[in-house]
Parts: C-alpha cells; structure tokens; sequence
C-alpha cells in the first residue's frame, strides 16, 4: 500500500499518513492486492478484462441482469463491447439505490440563482422528480432509444431531464444553453431527435433570455422533432404548436402518487444513454455516445477513486450541461452520493469574485476549475480576494487546457493556500479522463500523476514506438477504457479516421506529452497546436507562461502562422490589463519570450484584443485564434461563449496591414 517518502525535487504538496491512508484510491489497491500505483496501471493495462470486472465490483455498479461477459473484443479495439449480457441503467446507480437509505433524505442537489437565491433537493425531490417528468414522456409515447434534445441552462430541472431521459431507456443530447437556432437544429437532426425539453427563459448576466423562442426558430427545420416539453421558469414571449408543445408541469402532474412506482428501463448495459456533439477544426459536429455502463462506471474511477471524490463532498464545477463536464458534475456526484452545486449563470457575473463567493457560501469541498477561470481571477484585487473564505475546499480538480506555471502557482498559493491538492485531469468528450492527478501522489506544478487505470495511456513517436523520459510526443490509449465513446453517431469512418487510422491499434488523442524522471506527465496542448520554429518544436502554452509571468496581460494565445525563412513565425494574441502602456508592454512581451526560449522563438508580432475566443467552460480556442488572424475558415463556431470576439481579432489583423 502506499507509503510515505520523500517527495521528489520540485515538489509543492505531499499527502500525509492521514490522507494515504484514507484515500480512495488506496481502498481500491488494497482490495485488488497491488501495492503501487503503477503496478496497478501495469496491471490494468496487461488484463483490462479482469480490472473492469474488478472496478465495476468495487464500485457496487448495480444491474438488473448481470453481465455474462465484461469485455468482447472479437470486432476489434475500435468497436470493444462492454458488460455483454447484461442490463442496467445509469438512473439505478445515480438515484434508485439511495432510496432506503440514510442518503436519500440527504441534499442531492444546491443551486444559486444570479440574484443569490438559494433552492435544495433532497435525493428523495430529484426521484420523485425524475420519476414525474420519466412518466410524462413515456406518456407521450417516448422510450428505449429514442434521442431526446435538452436545451437548458443549469437550472435544478437539468439534472432531473437528464435523469429521466435515461430512466426511460431514451438516449438525452443535451446541448449549449448558449446556441443560435441554426447550431440547435443540426444537432437534432443529426442527432435523429424525437422530441426536446426547453425552457421558457432564464437570466443571463441579468438579462431575460428566452430559450423557447430560440428553440421556435430551430424547430422549423426539424421536422421529425414530434415533441417539446417546456419549463416555465422566466416568463417570456414565444410561440406555442398545440400538440407538439407541452407544459412541463402538466406532464408531471399526470404521473401516479406513488413516484417510486414508475420503473426504471432495464437496458443492455452498453446500449446508449448519452449523445454529446462536440466541433471538430471543420466539418459537422462529431456525435460522441456513452452508456449506461460505460459513462457512470469510467467518471466513478476518475472523480472518486482517481481524484477522491466522497459521498460527503460538495462538489461544484461551473460548466454549461452542454458539455461533457455538466454530466460529468451530475452523473458522477450523484452516483457517489455527494451534493452536486449547480449555479445559473457566469463565474464572474454579477461580482467578478462569484465562483469563489458560491465556494464560501455553499462550503464547497471539491471544485472542478479551467486553468482560464483562474487566470482571469488573478485580476480580481488581493485584499478582495483575501476576504473569501476558502476553508472548505479539500481537492480542487483542473481540466480544460494545460496550465501556465503562474496561474497553477497563483491557484495553489492563494486558493488552497499550499495546503488542497491541485490535481490535474486530462481527456476529452470521447473518454473523459486519460492522465490524471491522485491525492497519493505529490504535486508538481502542471504535472500529472500518471494514467487513468484501464487507458493504457502513453507516449509515442510518429511510429507508434515508446518514447524516453524528458522526449514528447503524442498520447495514445493502448488498451480498451470501458469509459471509451461506442464510436461517432451513425459515422463509423469518421470515427476510425479520426482516432484510429493514423496508428495501428492506437487511440491517437490529439494532445502531446512527456514523462520526467520522477514518473510525472505533462501535458503540452492540441498537436495540430504545436509550433515548430526554425526547426524547434514547442507548445503554445510553454510561450503563453512566459507572456502571462510579466503581470501585463489577463490572457494570451499564441499561434503560428506562415514564415517564408522559418516556415513558422510567432505571433502572441493577447488580453492586457487595464490600464497598461500597451507601446512599452509590447517590447517588454517580446523580450520575456526571447529570454525564455531565445532568439528563434521572438514573436513576429504581439497584438493586443478585447477578449480570446472561449468556449463557454472559458477554453480558449487557439485553433479559432489562428483561423480568424489568417481570415481562413473558421469552422464550427457554435460552441463559442463569445463569437464577438472573431471579429475583433480580424479587424486588430487587418489593422496590422497583413491582409
């Protein structure tokens, strides 16, 4: 079992006896007899049969029938089928199994509005609620495989629609609360969406914004959408089609007394519940799909047994339900049996402090944060930040982009005050997490403990051969994840064109990274976002620590962009701070980067903007960035938060005279 050494040169952080010992992770490689962390990735990654059939032990996932066989590779490791013979819903092991228990009676549930009002549900309101509303579209004739469309903001409701389109056997598409009509409709009918679950409107950083009436414009452009369930929530105008629009309320009082009475779909346990689009550089959206024993048994390994979660956390993590990291904070937390913390609207909206005022309030104990969150709190004034009471949190969770030393610094030291372990995570909307941080392990900043268990994750050169310690290179999956998407929705040659074909037998992720001496990963970005200068390849992150430790800007990207000498030149697309003399801010901007890194790398041009293209989990996008400063195609840009902001990019580039 794990024990307690010296921590290696450039440590911050080192768990004690007291967290080794009760680490979740420790629980897990004692009950499988293995004494290491790495001789249980070893181990995983030699035999994923026997590790799945152990995790899915371990974590009491439940089944109606259980499975004859937990994994069937005869179509090959693109196509690894999962828990064979077996049925089970996602529903069973997020609410079902709480009921007759102490938990049920429990908050399941906390949410904040913008205006500070506060609503809890016990686990018992988000079953009878689920149940109510998996009534009412059953009774709209809905059911097993049927895809339904949600387009909610993070309202309490979300989490019960989510709920009970999987109760039934449906399969939930939830999507951006953000998105124009024409984003709608392209998921829906890519999606082949039956019906939609809407809301009649919401507050957005104060301001009324229908969904219904967005929802209206879409819906004429979906013909087989048959059905629209609408939560009334803020009084707007919109139009309303007896017949295929329908009350949320009303469908729920239509349900029996008895909610417990209202059954959950026994489904074969690798069938699809979960139907998430994520944009690709161009093209339509890729449908990613998830199971009932896929999804819930994979985000249980990362978020409790990787990354500590426990039924006694308050787990908060501000993200749109329209993306991965919205069913990631519901699925995951509720089948642990922790408090969920949800909050309609931005982490920075109506004060900039918000998210670190709801962690106060709220004594968030497990924070889910984007590297670009904290970077844009760092502008948040020291004494005001001071004031926050912080005690709370016990692990703070990182995932999105890599970090710059000075915001994973500024997180450790003035959040967590060098005590709450800052741990990485890493993955996408395809697997969830491929390398992550453990509360076992010590920290470095940036680094990551190693692989999830199961990924068989490592690092490779353009062969697909290993590569030594200190040498990047592409991350890979060799093995089967149980938590791996069943493929792209009705695309199988995009799938294995986008993930398999470039190496025989690899999952090729898309991320570069390297190993140090000491065991520790790290993650180097995108590897369509690596520049090579001259010759020398680095990531745009390595240079954006060197803009952002000057104290000069709230945000920077870097791109490359053609070079008739070097092939690729440098150009910094930054975010200055009030105030700034943005003449002299330039040279000394484009010095920190020479001295880092030297002449080769010298920017060919530092520009200033408004704000970066983000996503709304506030990602920056460097691959818009670059589109936009080139005027090339941007591609998809339907899950931008801030579209605005192309834009202002094209007008700054063409200012420079380079069109």
């Amino acid at each position: 079992m794990p024990v307690e050494v010296l921590p290696p040169a450039g440590a911050v952080w080192w768990p004690d006896r007291h967290t080794l010992d009760n680490a979740n992770l420790t629980r897990f490689m004692r009950a499988l007899g293995v004494d290491s962390f790495e001789a249980l990735n070893e181990r995983a990654s030699a035999d994923p049969a026997w590790f799945h059939d152990e995790l899915i032990r371990f974590l009491d996932y439940r089944f109606q029938q259980p499975y004859e066989q937990v994994l069937d590779l005869s179509d090959g490791l693109p196509f690894a089928r999962w828990c064979v013979g077996g049925t089970t819903n996602v529903v069973l092991n997020c609410i079902d199994r709480w009921r007759n228990t102490a938990r049920y009676t429990q908050p399941a549930l906390v949410w904040e509005d913008e205006d500070g009002t506060v609503v809890t549900r016990t686990f018992a309101d988000l079953d009878r609620e689920t149940c109510q509303l998996a009534w009412g579209l059953r009774s709209l004739g809905l059911g097993r495989g049927d895809v339904v469309g949600m387009f909610l903001p993070n309202l309490p409701e979300a989490a019960a629609a989510m709920l009970a389109v999987a109760k039934i056997g449906a399969i939930v598409l939830p999507m951006f609360s953000g998105f124009g009509a024409e984003a709608i409709a392209q998921r829906l009918n890519d999606g082949r969406a039956k019906a939609l679950i809407t809301v009649d409107g919401s507050l957005r950083r104060g301001k009324p914004v229908g969904a219904k009436v967005v929802a209206d414009e879409a819906l004429r452009h979906c013909p087989d959408v048959r059905h629209v369930v609408v939560l009334g929530h803020l009084a707007t105008e919109h139009e309303w089609q007896a017949g295929r629009d329908h009350w949320w309320h009303e469908l729920a009082a239509g349900a029996p007394e008895d909610f417990t009475a209202v059954p959950t779909e026994a489904m074969p346990a690798d069938d699809p519940f979960l139907l998430m689009f994520t944009s690709g550089t161009s093209g339509k959206p890729k449908g990613v799909v998830h199971t009932h024993c896929g999804f819930p048994v994979k985000t249980a390994l990362d978020m409790s047994i990787c990354m500590d979660l426990k039924p006694d956390d308050r787990f908060l993590w501000m993200s749109d339900m329209g993306w991965l990291v919205g069913p990631i904070l519901v699925f995951g937390g509720l089948q642990v049996g922790a408090t969920v913390v949800l909050a309609e609207g931005a982490p920075n909206y109506p004060e900039p402090d918000r998210l670190w005022r709801l962690i106060e309030r709220h004594r968030v104990s497990y924070l889910g944060l984007a590297p670009t969150v904290a970077r844009l709190s760092m502008s948040i004034e020291a004494a005001a930040f001071a004031q926050r009471d912080l005690s709370s949190l016990r692990v703070i969770v990182s995932t999105g982009e890599p970090w710059t030393p000075e915001a994973w610094q500024w997180t450790f030291e003035r959040v967590g005050q060098r005590k709450v372990p800052l741990l990485n995570y890493s993955g996408g909307t395809e697997i969830g997490g491929i390398l992550t941080g453990t509360v076992i392990h010590p920290l470095k900043p940036c680094a990551f403990a190693g692989p999830v268990p199961g990924t068989g994750a490592d690092v490779v050169d353009a062969e697909g051969a290993s590569v030594g310690l200190g040498v990047t290179g592409e991350l890979v999956m060799r093995t089967p994840s149980i938590g791996l998407t069943r493929g792209l929705w009705h695309d199988r040659e995009r799938y294995l064109e986008s993930y398999w074909s470039r190496l025989p037998d690899l999952w090729v992720h898309g991320d570069f990274a390297s190993r140090d001496a000491d065991g520790m990963w790290y993650v180097h970005g995108r590897s369509d976002d690596t520049l090579k200068i001259a010759g020398k390849r680095t990531g745009p992150s390595e240079i954006e620590g060197l803009l952002m430790a000057t104290g000069l800007l709230l945000d920077a990207a870097v791109i490359g962009v053609p070079d008739p000498i070097k092939g690729t030149a440098v150009v910094c697309v930054c975010v200055p701070r009030p105030g700034i003399d943005q003449d002299g801010a330039v040279k000394r901007l484009s010095s920190a980067v020479t001295a880092g890194l030297g002449g080769a790398f010298k920017p060919a041009q530092v520009v200033f903007v408004a704000d970066l293209p983000r996503t709304r989990n506030m990602k920056v996008m460097r691959r818009v960035v670059r589109s936009a400063w080139l005027a090339e195609d941007t591609g998809d840009l339907s899950t931008l938060f801030n579209p605005e902001s192309v834009q202002d990019i094209r007008a700054v580039q063409a200012a420079q005279g380079q069109i």
